[in-house]
């Protein structure tokens, strides 16, 4: 990616924004960068980089809601690039209706910003959610078929940003479908295995050979800069690249992976799943009889052992060189944030 004098990011105080404002800041591939949420800029240790951007004036945080229609005066009007990551994506987390109201609103609004001021590039965070799970093997040419309102409302998304790609001369979309993304302020899934591994909790349930895409933070920054290359070099208009570790790790990969750069050496058993799933039904009812929000979910439990196998042919066919093994990924994480891992 050559250098530009202006990026703006929606959801860019978010888990992957915040990483990728600081890969565009190490990197010196953007002159100022506009941080669009809801919430303001992370303060963790891993956000250091970030801090000492808006102290400097690199970056500026702007405090709005996709969901609404972007004043064509409240952003910068000259931006070279547009990445749209703002998105609600937890599931479980919230009703169906939110997953649209969010993912298709803002997109159509960050569309919309990108056509009223003239911008010709966005790099768009989609999903690898919708192309559903399966135990098959599944690239950039598997037909998509969403089973949830989340990858319904990505596709859905896709979609919108394609039509603003297709109604100018000249523009460039880039979609890059992530699995599961985990490191430094991720505290989703990944961080609740890391935690259940590292105290020695972890459980099994049959799903050793579990295929779950997905990889570091920090690899994702770069496979989405590798694609906007690609895109310059071959001047493609519009690209879809799935984003995982490659191959698509198992969910032993993971576990093992952890517990080398712990140094836990706690064996991880293994349990019927059915005893784990109908526990989750007692305590999921239970939480909610009380109104006590907790961790455990019949959604969630079903997820550890349904496969999201899905490879990102595209980038090693493009002949992008991964950075982060899945233990190099863990052993890096460790040392920005130690505190995740006791």
């Amino acid at each position: 990616m050559r250098r530009v004098e202006q990026a703006i990011i929606f959801g860019g105080t978010g888990f992957i924004g915040t990483h990728f404002a600081q890969h565009l800041l190490r990197e010196d591939l953007a002159g100022k960068i506009t941080l669009v949420d809801i919430v303001p800029p992370r303060d963790g240790i891993y956000a250091r980089t970030l801090r000492e951007g808006l102290e400097a004036g690199r970056v500026k945080f702007c405090e709005w809601d996709v969901r609404k229609p972007v004043p064509r005066l409240l952003l910068p009007q000259g931006a070279d690039v547009v990445i749209n990551l703002a998105a609600i994506h937890r599931e479980p987390g919230h009703q169906p209706k939110e997953y649209f109201e969010t993912n298709l609103y803002g997109a159509q609004n960050v569309c919309d910003y990108a056509d009223a001021t003239g911008c010709s590039r966005i790099v768009f965070t989609s999903s690898i959610a919708p192309y559903g799970t399966s135990e098959e093997l599944k690239d950039e040419s598997t037909l998509p078929v969403p089973e949830t309102p989340y990858g319904c409302s990505k596709l859905v998304a896709e979609a919108i940003h394609t039509a603003w790609q297709r109604g100018g001369k000249g523009r460039k979309l880039l979609i890059v479908r992530p699995g599961v993304v985990f490191g430094p302020g991720e505290g989703g899934n990944v961080t609740r295995l890391v935690r259940s591994v590292v105290k020695g909790y972890f459980v099994y349930l049959g799903n050793k050979r579990t295929r779950k895409a997905g990889g570091y933070v920090k690899e994702l920054c770069l496979a989405m800069i590798f694609g906007m290359d690609c895109q310059e070099r071959d001047t493609e208009s519009r690209d879809i690249l799935n984003f995982s570790l490659d191959p698509p790790p198992t969910m032993e990969a993971f576990v093992e992976a952890i517990k080398s750069v712990s140094g836990v050496r706690n064996p991880s058993p293994s349990a019927p799943r059915f005893l784990l799933l109908g526990a989750s039904y007692l305590i999921d009812g239970a939480a909610k009889a009380v109104g006590i929000d907790q961790p455990v979910s019949p959604v969630r439990v079903r997820k550890m052992f349904r496969s999201t196998h899905v490879e990102a042919k595209r980038l090693r066919e493009d002949g992008y060189r991964w950075k982060f093994t899945i233990e190099s990924a863990f052993r890096d994480w460790m040392e920005e944030v130690p505190t995740d891992f006791m």
